[in-house]
This record gives structure tokens, C-alpha cells and sequence, in this order.
């Protein structure tokens, strides 16, 4: 096999602090080849002018503040090869205060190598690894007892410590028949066989990785591409519109039929675009790349672009998901966060807590009422939109996700499978509200009649630059010297942001939106008719404003290009139309829909 085609693999390599994970990838450096001519030598000359004992670890912990303190504090990649593949090393941090950086090391990794002190033998932080491994939905494991000849070669400590751990991993479903007996100081069964411990008839570790399965290319699998931006071009005649993004998974040629998700909207590959580089026919996983398609629909960054022809991720609100907490706050219910998935920024909500295991008992907790900092945590998760999501056992990119509160980022965590449930956070705020409400003795028949007119709440939606402020100051004039009671709110007002600590344009989005809704439904349930202008409005954001106006009505009115599905928009007004037309259909509209006589008909 060439040098460009040889198969490669990410492992990454955890354990307690000081139980030898670095060292361990120092021996297979050295032992099998890998490192640069004259890198052994120079470290050892280096120790021996410093006075200072040769360590294998040396060869990896280059920082100097790592030397000095002896301990990993960051991820560091090595890379060797056996005559199998070629692997990625990531060597991880022990110390519980950078589980973070574990984290972020091992979120790519295929397989793992759990190192164990004989010495030591099981610590608190070698089960909150394994729990890491299981989190992370690494199958490929081997576990290394190392410091073997501290314990004389003992088979009988081999055995109590194989136990102990086997047991471990049986309640927290993984599973793995791989323990070897090493110790990488003096390279007993790192590359081969040891001599020191005839009673162990296994591979070395160095086979124990040639025999990972490796997963199935991302390749070959189904088409992800999350949609990072669209760019047009206006400049000499050029108008272009490109979609651009990285291909996550998948194969994607021109010509292909493609569905964009959460949205639904559809279109077709008629040019595969890339900086400076030739005309290509397709794009597979790994490129980054942008598309023109041979229809102009309107699609948002975040989209998620999958063929036709293919299998599709799942589209919901919720999903159980297994999550590392890292945040100096605990995770908690009452709050929203935004979570980042591909290219998708939601903002989220916990749903619920199904297990929890205590970072520092290492127990389980299943009605614990919140997450705390380094909790591992199996939870539902509730995003406020519509998001488009995989298992991460199925398409990995897709699988997993950061959650972030303010500009941190708190959490991180994969998706194991989509939660059908019909009620949703929205909707129990709804409840929770209307029960609580104390309604007036006044009934909304009795307002009509009073105001002349029913109460309703109109949108008026669209792009940007569309008139929309314009004309809904316009539509108010003319309905109040008609007499009716009617008042312009912008979604810009004041009001609406007054208190607001969310520095997140995305949380900050949702929260005037939810502020809008919940004011509409004051202001429409005291009989008025409420008139407000919000640009890009997607049909998830028009149904909590339309959800939280209930039971009062909503009419919505599109200015310009008319982006939401058939059927939601109650009029659409032409971009090029002038401000009496727009005012003149408007008012007609509402004069059908909010007459106070019950038996008048729209």
C-alpha cells in the first residue's frame, strides 16, 4: 500500500494522573521507528547535562511547564505507524481540573488505550475516564496495566486489577476482553512480547491497535453538508449564488437532487465551486466547498444539506443525549443555552435529567435536579427550533455538539436517539401561564363590540429594507382615524430588550421574539389590534409568536419574496407595490377578519 493511501487511525490514550499514559506513547515512538533521527538521543543528552533521570514521557511532554510540573496539561498528538496503518496519538490530561482539554482531545478519536497504574491500581479518575469513554461512544478499547515491574510481574495483581475494572465497565455498558500486562519504562509488551511475564499470552499493545476495526469512511457514508454561509455575487455581470460550507460525510455530484434540513426546501447540484481551483464534477467528506444550484431558494447558514436519494437525519426538538458538564455554573432547567451542532446554533433548554454521575463519589444519581461542573450526565435535550441531527453511532459530525452559555462554552455531549414527545417547553409555558392567568370578567365578544372591531395580532414579514416599518406606521394612522384601537409595536422597541443580559445574538433573537409574543398577548387580549414589523421571520419564529398570541388571532402579511411554506401567510404584498396599495390590502384584510359580528364571514 502506498504511503498516501495507508489507512489511518486516531487513538486517543487516558488514565490517572501519573500512571504512565505518556510514557507509554514515548516507547512506542521509540520502538517502533518513529520519531525524527537523533530525537532520542538528544533528549537523553539533555537529561544526562541537567542531571535529571531519562523519562520516554520526555519525548513527548515538550512544554516546559509540563517537565518541570511532570504532568500532561494539554492534548498533545504523536504520530507512529505500524505495518498495518498509520496512527494519531492523542495523549490526554489525568489531572480532573483539565478534563476539558480530555475532552476536546478524544471528541475525534476512534479507539482509546486506558493506562492503569499496578502499582496504584484503580483510582477515581480511571473509572471518570472509562465513564468519558462511554460518553464519547468509543468501542475500540484496550487496557494497559502498566508499572508492571513495580509489582515484580505480579499475575496475581494483573488479575485482581482485570477484575476490578471488568466489573466496572459491566455498569456502564462497555465492554472489553483486551487487558495487557506492561510497563513502558522498560517496553515489556509495548512493541513485543515480554519475558518478564510468560503467564501472559496475548498480543503486545502495538497489536492490541492493529486489531481496532476501523470505522466505516466517512465517505461511505450519507451526504451531511452543514451550510456555513451563501454568498452572492452582483460584481461585471456575475450573479452567482453559492452555498458554501464543509462536506461533513458523504459524496455529493452534479446533477444530484438535494434537500435542505430543518427546511424542507429542495433543489438540485448544477456547479461544484471552489477557490482557485479547477472545475470538479463532485465533493466528498473532508473538502470544503461551495454549490450553485439550478433554483434560488432561500435557505439560512445552519441548514443542513443532505441528497434525495439517501437516508436523512433526524428533524425534532428533542433527543436524549449523554453531556459532559464543564461549566462553572450548574446545568439547569430554567435557563436557556445555545447549543452549536455542525453548522446549526439553536438555542436549547434541558428537558430532563435521566442519570447522573457524580464527579466526585463516582455514583449515580438518578433524580439529581441539576448538573454540576464535571458531571457526566445522560439527559433530554430541547432545542426551541426544529434542528436536523444523527446518532452518533450512525454519522459521528452530526452526532456531536457543544452547548454554550454567554460566549463559554459549558458542555459537550453526543446524541444516542431522537425523543418523539408532543409536548414541548413552549407549550408548557403556555399552560403554565394560562393557568395561572387571572382572566377579566369582561368577554372578548363584549370588546368587540365596544371597539367595533375583534382583537388580532398582525405580523407583517419579511426581508430586510422591504418598507415594513413604513407601511405598518402607516396601516396604524389609517385604522385610527377609522376608529379602531390600534397600536404599532417594532420588534426594535425598547421595551422589548429592557433587562436582557444575553450578550448571544442568537439567545437574544429568541428572547424578543418570546417578549413580543407574550406582550401580543396582553395587548390583543385587551381587545386591540396590534400591528409589528419583524424581517426574516422563519416559520418556527412566526409559530411561538402566533402560539403565545393564543387564542387571540394572528394575520400575517409578507412583504416582498414570499420565503414560508404555502398556506401560512394570510397576504402577500409585492415589494415593487406602492405604500396606498399595501395600507388599502391590509386594511381590507382586517376588516373581514376582525368585524365584531360573530356570524360575519371572513
Amino acid at each position: 500500500m502506498s504511503k498516501a493511501h495507508r489507512e489511518q487511525m486516531n487513538v486517543v490514550i487516558v488514565g490517572h494522573v501519573d500512571h504512565g499514559k505518556s510514557t507509554v506513547i514515548g516507547r512506542l515512538l521509540a520502538d517502533t521507528g518513529s520519531l525524527p533521527e537523533g530525537k532520542l538521543e538528544a533528549v537523553k543528552e539533555n537529561c544526562r547535562r541537567n542531571a535529571k533521570p531519562f523519562e520516554y514521557a520526555f519525548l513527548l511532554d515538550a512544554l516546559k511547564d509540563e517537565q518541570s510540573q511532570g504532568i500532561t496539561i494539554d492534548t498533545a498528538r504523536s504520530f507512529f505507524k505500524s505495518k498495518k496503518r498509520d496512527y494519531i496519538i492523542i495523549d490526554a490530561p489525568g489531572h480532573i481540573e483539565f478534563l476539558k482539554n480530555m475532552i476536546t482531545g478524544a471528541a475525534r478519536a476512534e479507539a482509546a488505550l486506558l493506562v492503569i497504574d499496578a502499582h496504584e491500581g484503580v483510582k477515581e479518575n480511571t473509572k471518570r475516564h472509562g465513564y468519558m469513554m462511554s460518553f464519547l461512544g468509543i468501542r475500540n478499547i484496550t487496557i494497559c496495566v502498566n508499572k508492571m515491574d513495580l509489582v515484580g510481574y505480579s499475575q496475581e495483581v494483573f488479575n485482581r486489577i482485570r477484575a476490578e475494572y471488568t466489573a466496572f465497565l459491566g455498569e456502564i455498558n462497555l465492554k472489553t476482553e483486551n487487558f495487557i500486562p506492561i510497563s513502558a519504562r522498560e517496553g515489556e509488551n509495548i512493541a513485543v512480547p515480554s519475558k518478564n511475564m510468560p503467564w501472559y499470552k496475548g498480543g503486545s499493545v502495538l497489536d492490541a491497535l492493529d486489531q481496532f476495526a476501523k470505522a466505516v469512511p466517512n465517505q461511505s457514508r450519507a451526504l451531511r453538508f452543514p451550510v456555513q454561509d451563501i454568498y452572492k455575487f452582483t460584481a461585471r455581470g456575475d450573479d452567482r449564488r453559492i452555498v458554501a460550507g464543509r462536506v461533513e460525510s458523504g459524496t455529493v455530484r452534479v446533477g444530484d437532487d438535494v434537500i435542505f434540513l430543518p427546511s424542507n426546501k429542495t433543489s438540485r447540484i448544477v456547479s461544484i465551486e471552489g477557490f482557485n481551483v479547477p472545475k470538479r464534477g463532485e465533493a466528498s467528506a473532508g473538502q470544503s466547498v461551495g454549490f450553485i444550484l439550478d433554483t434560488q431558494i432561500y435557505i439560512r447558514p445552519g441548514e443542513l444539506m443532505c441528497r434525495l436519494d439517501e437516508q436523512r437525519p433526524h428533524v425534532g426538538t428533542k433527543f436524549k443525549a449523554n453531556i459532559f458538564w464543564m461549566g462553572k455554573q450548574p446545568f439547569v432547567k430554567d435557563r436557556t443555552y445555545k447549543l452549536k451542532l455542525a453548522a446549526q446554533q439553536i438555542p436549547i433548554v434541558l428537558g430532563g435529567i435521566i442519570n447522573v454521575l457524580d464527579a466526585s463519589e463516582l455514583s449515580s444519581i438518578s433524580n439529581k435536579p441539576q448538573v454540576d461542573r464535571h458531571d457526566v450526565a445522560e439527559c433530554v435535550l430541547e432545542t426551541l427550533k426544529p434542528a436536523a441531527f444523527d446518532e452518533v453511532n450512525n454519522i459521528s459530525p452530526t452526532g456531536r455538539f457543544v452547548i454554550v452559555d454567554n460566549y463559554e462554552i459549558v458542555g459537550g455531549g453526543i446524541i444516542l436517539a431522537p425523543v418523539f414527545e408532543e409536548e414541548t417547553a413552549l407549550n408548557k409555558h403556555i399552560k403554565s401561564r394560562d393557568y395561572r392567568w387571572e382572566r377579566s370578567d369582561i368577554a372578548p365578544e363584549e370588546r368587540a363590540l365596544r371597539y367595533g372591531h375583534k382583537s388580532a395580532l398582525v405580523i407583517l414579514a419579511g426581508g430586510q429594507d422591504m418598507g415594513k416599518i413604513e407601511i405598518a406606521k402607516a396601516l396604524e394612522e389609517k385604522l385610527f382615524h377609522l376608529g379602531k384601537s390600534a397600536y404599532f409595536l417594532g420588534i426594535s422597541n425598547e421595551l422589548l430588550t429592557s433587562g436582557s443580559e444575553l450578550n448571544d445574538r442568537v439567545l437574544e433573537r429568541l428572547r424578543h421574539i418570546q417578549q413580543l409574543g407574550e406582550m401580543s398577548h396582553v395587548l390583543t387580549d385587551a381587545g386591540l389590534i396590534l400591528i409589528t414589523s419583524v424581517s426574516n421571520l422563519d416559520p418556527y419564529e412566526l409559530n411561538i409568536l402566533k402560539s403565545l398570541n393564543r387564542p387571540s388571532k394572528a394575520v400575517i402579511v409578507n412583504v416582498g419574496e414570499n420565503t414560508f411554506p404555502q398556506g401560512v401567510v394570510d397576504l402577500v404584498i409585492p415589494a415593487d407595490e406602492g405604500m396606498a396599495f399595501a395600507v388599502d390590502k391590509i386594511t381590507e384584510l382586517l376588516v373581514r377578519s376582525t368585524h365584531p359580528d360573530p356570524e360575519f364571514s371572513i
